[in-house]
């Protein structure tokens, strides 16, 4: 659209400057200059692809009758395309040929050439006015366009190196962090498993052997769980973003794992009850694998707040959620809580509300405690 209007406009000023409007009548035809200023409009419609058949014809048209009109235009594109200084140079010897030519066919034949070169300072003023400025506002433009060319590229660019650098730095904290896990956390918990064994030779009755094995069977548990964490901290980031490296790893916890949850409690002495409401139907892996966390969170701090005071957990299937409810009863007598960091629950919030649910953690009446979770499924 842009340029068809720069040819309707080429095309009346054209013709109205060889038709005498804007300068000295002429002595053609009107359907002749019509159509001189026509072939003008039609060029300057096609500037787009080509510059060249506007130069040609604002050339032919300015040496015969002064028709300045395609010839601004044509320099201010030889300036915004030609990018040596030879072809510039070139394009400013062609219109100094031309103005020439137009000196000349001003001696040769009274017209529209009189007033363009009735002396010497017309001519210099007239060529400055149709050729020298354009070409210079086409060279300016240019090359304001590749400065700022140049610092998009740059800032590209900078915006990659400081994403790569960002990439660089969370891979090395992710492997400092499996660095530290595995020498700290891994150690300890290969002890427990190794102390647990041996406690389940050495027990002199069934029970303990029960409860040494279990320990031992959860510690088993917990050091793949970790080796899996550990994968991931290790991880490039391709493989972050789910594509396939052909590693093993032990697949995600869902509700068809919550009951082994459970009677993992229930050995410690914890009277854990389940209650499935609503009809059971298959959700997504992620809602599954979250509802596990929660419970997984809430029964680990009953076993660390409440010693072995009973808890209720409820599944209900909504037609729209999946919503996941762990209570539990106010300590029955005192006991030792165990040390924690305080994020347990900040996690799981930030788990749920990841996928656009809601987590309340709140205390009961009586002394019990109750997390619940709303999982749109």
């Amino acid at each position: 659209m842009r340029f068809v209007l720069l040819g309707c406009g080429v095309f009346a000023a054209s013709l109205l400057v060889v038709h005498g409007q804007v300068g000295v009548p002429s002595n053609l035809p009107f359907p002749v200059l019509a159509a001189i200023a026509a072939a003008a409009g039609v060029a300057a419609w096609q500037v787009r692809r080509s510059w060249w058949p506007l130069a040609v014809v604002g050339a032919v048209g300015y040496a015969w009758l002064v028709m300045w009109p395609p010839l601004m235009v044509a320099s201010y594109y030889a300036g915004l395309t030609l990018s040596r200084s030879r072809g510039t140079a070139a394009y400013l010897g062609g219109c100094l040929a031309v103005c020439g030519i137009s000196a000349l066919v001003g001696e040769w034949q009274d017209g529209p050439h009189q007033l363009a070169t009735a002396s010497p300072a017309n001519a210099v003023a007239t060529a400055l006015a149709v050729i020298g400025l354009p070409l210079a506002l086409g060279l300016w433009v240019r090359a304001r366009r590749e400065v700022l060319e140049a610092a998009r590229e740059r800032a590209e660019r900078l915006e990659r190196e400081q994403v790569m650098r960002a990439e660089q730095a969370r891979a090395q904290e992710r492997a400092r962090i499996a660095r530290e896990m595995h020498d700290v956390v891994a150690h300890r918990v290969s002890l427990i498993v190794l102390h647990a064994g041996a406690m389940e030779m050495r027990a002199a009755d069934d029970d303990t052997a029960r409860s040494a094995a279990m320990i031992a069977g959860i510690g088993r548990e917990a050091l793949a769980n970790l080796r899996d964490v550990l994968g991931v901290l290790r991880s490039p980031p391709h493989e972050l973003l789910g594509e396939d490296t052909g590693g093993a790893r032990r697949p995600p916890p869902t509700l068809d794992d919550l009951d082994r949850l459970l009677d993992q409690s229930r050995a410690l002495g914890i009277a854990v009850t389940r209650h499935d409401e609503g009809e059971t139907r298959p959700v997504e892996a992620s809602v599954e694998r979250t509802a596990y966390r929660v419970v997984q969170e809430a029964l680990t701090n009953v076993h660390k707040h409440a010693g072995n005071a009973g808890a209720d957990v409820r599944i209900r299937f909504r037609t729209d959620a999946l919503e996941v409810e762990v209570s539990n009863e106010a300590p029955r007598s005192p006991h030792e809580e165990l040390p924690g960091a305080g994020w347990g629950l900040i996690g799981l919030r930030e788990r749920v509300e990841l996928l656009g649910g809601t987590l309340r953690a709140n205390a009961q009446d009586g002394g019990g405690f109750l997390v619940s979770a709303r999982i749109p499924a």
